[in-house]
């Protein structure tokens, strides 16, 4: 069984590395999996991944300065991808490591590949000594706010929304 409780074979430790140009097809298909969750009513899945796909375009065309994709492998294979950003706090104005986009390929789910990338993204922060991480998450995507409460995550501000 692997580490989710399904039959075949554990593909062994997660291991994170920088992104390469040819890991762009990956990360692209992967992203189109960013809309699955229970949408808010005013948000469509196409509009949520284009979105998300042309900021990583961006990345792979112009990286901003600051800002990195990290791949996690499974047993040599992608398994997922984080791109990190650096922020400006609204408040103090200090710079901080952000969590842009987190995903994980569907055959990866429960393999600890979520969590491993996490891990890579706060040692990102602390070589570049920052003293925080933060991220965005959709409030009906329970699945990834689990993962991020679990690991030490916790909601500083909600952003609210009304279409007028």
């Amino acid at each position: 069984m692997d580490p989710a409780g399904r039959p075949g074979a554990d593909p062994g430790p997660v291991a994170v590395r920088r992104a390469r140009r040819g890991d762009r097809e990956f990360v692209l298909a992967t992203a189109r999996r960013l809309a699955d969750f229970d949408l808010p009513a005013w948000r469509g899945a196409a509009e949520i991944v284009r979105g998300e796909v042309r900021t990583l375009e961006g990345f792979f065309r112009q990286p901003a300065p600051g800002s990195e994709i990290l791949v996690a492998e499974a047993g040599g294979e992608p398994a997922g991808f984080a791109l990190l950003e650096t922020g400006r706090d609204y408040f103090d104005r200090r710079e901080h490591a952000h969590l842009g986009i987190l995903a994980v390929a569907r055959g990866s789910e429960g393999l600890g590949v979520g969590s491993a990338l996490v891990g890579a993204a706060e040692e990102w922060a602390r070589r570049r000594g920052h003293a925080r991480l933060t991220l965005n998450v959709f409030e009906r995507n329970s699945r990834a706010r689990r993962l991020y409460e679990r690991l030490g995550f916790s909601a500083e501000t909600l952003r609210y929304t009304k279409k007028v």
